[in-house]
């Protein structure tokens, strides 16, 4: 094999673990079938969630989860497939889910997340996490709670009225 040829190869694998060590999500999806500039507006709609998506040839993807010592996907990295890497765990299965109700040709096949292989079910389960911002939020409101209702009920015992003292004989 050309020296340059194999160089070559061994740079995209690198870049495939650099993208796959800095992502809390990997998704394959099949894109067979949609055009140009469908793939123009997903794109588009990854980049506003920090994903990306690349298209890279399968037996480079298996060097590379090997290398990482990721699982094995099996025989969802057969066709032609793009890669969506996702900086936040839904985000980007999300935004796939969402382009893939309008384009039917866009297939999530699976993916791995927090180092776990995950079918396409479960991509779509993983879809409906909030983001770390809603996270945030939620734990908060969680925190906020018990001290709102302590609040409440000291400002609803200040409030009463206080009961007459006993006459002094």
């Amino acid at each position: 094999m050309n020296q340059q040829a194999l160089e070559s190869k061994k740079n995209a694998v690198k870049a495939i673990e650099e993208s796959f060590n800095g992502s809390a999500s990997f998704i394959v999806v099949s894109y067979q079938g949609l055009t140009v500039a469908e793939l123009s507006a997903l794109r588009k709609e990854l980049e506003k969630t920090e994903s990306t998506m690349t298209v890279y040839k399968n037996t480079m993807v298996r060097r590379a989860l090997a290398e990482v010592g990721a699982p094995d996907l099996g025989n969802i990295l057969e066709g032609a497939n793009a890669f969506v890497f996702s900086k936040e765990y839904g985000a980007g299965p999300q935004a796939l889910f969402k382009f893939a109700r309008a384009h039917e040709a866009l297939v999530v096949k699976g993916g791995i997340v927090d180092g776990a292989f995950v079918d396409a079910k479960g991509m779509k389960e993983v879809s409906k996490l909030l983001d770390k911002n809603g996270m945030l939020s939620m734990f908060l409101s969680c925190l906020k709670a018990p001290v709102t209702k302590f609040a409440a009920t000291i400002k609803a015992i200040a409030d009463k009225e206080p009961a007459e003292a006993p006459a002094a004989n």
